[in-house]
């Protein structure tokens, strides 16, 4: 939001659409500027006067322009995909196919990666989400509980706000006495 609102400021201050490197030069300033405790490991693409551009941006602010890039918990697996399969000229959708490789392989060797395939397709008439492309890992049947009343037992039925507690300092001495 914050580098949304600059760039539109760039752009009624210039008179011009900003580039994709404006956006990414104002993204590594502010990340650089908090020497990586945003930890925002991006990936900014975008099409502009110039043509089409991609860039990394890691949290400390340095960047990457390259044809194909990668970030996040399975992007080593991806990378490998990338690699491996990556031609220049591509139609539209081949690079669907690649990028859906290049996803699956994240999701399948890494345990911190997610459970499902979005795409971005940004061209020259703008950007089109491809929200749930794929959802490789969706659950086939969900279980329902169902717990007869009284199978929890109530221990007592006394309640007890938190300011209360705060207030007398019950709930002062008691941290206190579990941290020692």
């Amino acid at each position: 939001m914050l580098i949304s609102s600059q760039l539109e400021l760039h752009r009624m201050a210039t008179g011009k659409q900003p580039r994709v490197v404006t956006a990414c030069t104002m993204l590594k300033r502010m990340l650089f500027r908090y020497q990586g405790h945003v930890s925002a490991a991006l990936v900014l693409g975008g099409m502009d006067c110039n043509g089409p551009s991609l860039y990394t941006v890691y949290p400390h602010g340095s960047t990457d322009s390259l044809p194909y890039v990668t970030m996040g918990s399975g992007s080593l697996a991806a990378m490998a995909v990338f690699e491996s399969e990556y031609k220049s000229g591509m139609t539209l959708e081949e690079a669907k196919k690649l990028v859906h490789a290049g996803i699956m392989a994240g999701i399948n060797n890494d345990l911190g990666s997610g459970g499902s395939v979005d795409l971005m397709v940004i061209n020259k008439d703008g950007n089109t989400p491809l929200r749930g492309y794929d959802r490789p890992n969706e659950r086939k049947s969900k279980r329902d509980y169902h717990f007869p009343r009284g199978t929890a037992t109530v221990l007592e039925k006394t309640f007890t706000p938190v300011s209360s507690l705060l207030s007398s300092g019950a709930l002062v001495e008691t941290t206190a006495m579990e941290t020692n």
